[in-house]
């Protein structure tokens, strides 16, 4: 249970745990961790980027597969597999299964004594479609079809993303506007009101350097939402005044730029083989609300590695999310076209 109370804040964290279906907002692909975030605007045939920006889907994606596996708090464990077809007349599709497991849980009564196990689990079926406007326009959409059941209690939504890609090969330049998760709760099987879903606008910008085997991204979260800050009373910045008895809150200057950083996901990737490639990133939200202040450590950074072997790509990374743990991610994908 502790696994699960850890793994949801993780995921809701930066918007104060609001809506349901906040498994959505998890980054599934590796390559999307290493980044810190779960969106990019990165256009190199990566599935596992298009999964979570549908504009990014083009026709050289035909035929792209790929699987993901993320080994997250205690027993949970999430992933997806993804396929992509091109058709001429319609455009590119992927077909996406994207999972969460919280794994067993034991009933107890009053007295403390066990009287069973139950599980808890939330799936998400996603078509997603993309479709070149003109040479340096894409559109695309998601449509998410939505599972959530915790033991005999079990939900049931909809929700769809629509996102443009601008790329712009000559300048290396890839830039990226997304709205996600715009839907509803269609069922539940328990009273209550229907709860949101987890919406949110971003946009991201990458660049590949000319003379440096290396690509920036940049990603701006929460749009929609200025306001990300709160007043922390255990922030040694903000404790009580022993002698006037305010907090010591920060200067106006630098709550403005707190809130500023907190929708700014930093990344970058070194490229210095067609093989291999070494990523590096930063999310300041991540570490402001995940950090325990006595050792923040590596809180917010996330890292991984890329490589191409024959016909597959594997791609490895590990964030650091909090103190008590920090996930793995593992994707493998291919091309079915060049076997």
């Amino acid at each position: 249970m502790t696994g699960l109370l850890l793994g949801l804040f993780v995921a809701q964290a930066q918007i104060g745990g609001k809506g349901t279906y906040s498994f959505l907002n998890l980054s599934n692909s590796s390559r999307l961790a290493a980044l810190g975030s779960n969106f990019v605007a990165i256009q190199d045939q990566d599935l596992g980027l298009a999964v979570a920006n549908p504009s990014l889907l083009t026709p050289e994606y035909s035929g792209e597969l790929a699987l993901s596996f993320v080994d997250y708090f205690s027993d949970i464990n999430y992933g997806f597999a993804s396929y992509s077809r091109n058709f001429e007349k319609l455009g590119s599709f992927a077909m996406t299964m994207q999972y969460i497991d919280y794994g067993r849980f034991e009933y107890a009564n009053v007295a403390g004594f066990r009287e069973g196990e139950f599980t808890g689990s939330e799936l998400a079926a996603t078509l997603g479609w993309g479709r070149q406007l003109t040479p340096l326009f894409n559109l695309g959409a998601n449509l998410k079809l939505i599972y959530s059941g915790l033991e005999e209690y079990s939900s049931y939504g909809v929700a769809v993303d629509v996102a443009g890609t601008y790329h712009n090969e000559e300048k290396r330049l890839t830039a990226s506007l997304i709205v996600k998760n715009a839907g509803l709760e269609l069922a539940k099987n328990y009273e209550g009101a229907r709860s949101p879903l987890p919406f949110e606008i971003q946009a991201a910008v990458s660049k590949k350097l000319e003379h440096l085997p290396f690509r920036y991204s940049i990603v701006f979260t929460h749009l929609e939402y200025w306001k990300m800050r709160y007043f922390d009373p255990y922030d040694p910045i903000n404790r009580v005044d022993p002698i006037t008895g305010e907090a010591n809150e920060k200067t106006t200057l630098g709550k403005i730029g707190d809130e500023a950083l907190r929708h700014v996901v930093i990344g970058g990737e070194l490229l210095p083989f067609k093989f291999l490639s070494l990523r590096v990133s930063y999310n300041y939200q991540r570490r402001q609300e995940m950090k325990v202040y006595e050792s923040k450590g590596m809180i917010g950074f996330s890292w991984g590695v890329g490589l191409n072997i024959h016909k597959f790509r594997f791609s490895y990374a590990r964030s650091a999310f909090h103190r008590a743990g920090s996930p793995n991610y593992i994707t493998i994908s291919t091309n079915l076209g060049d076997w």
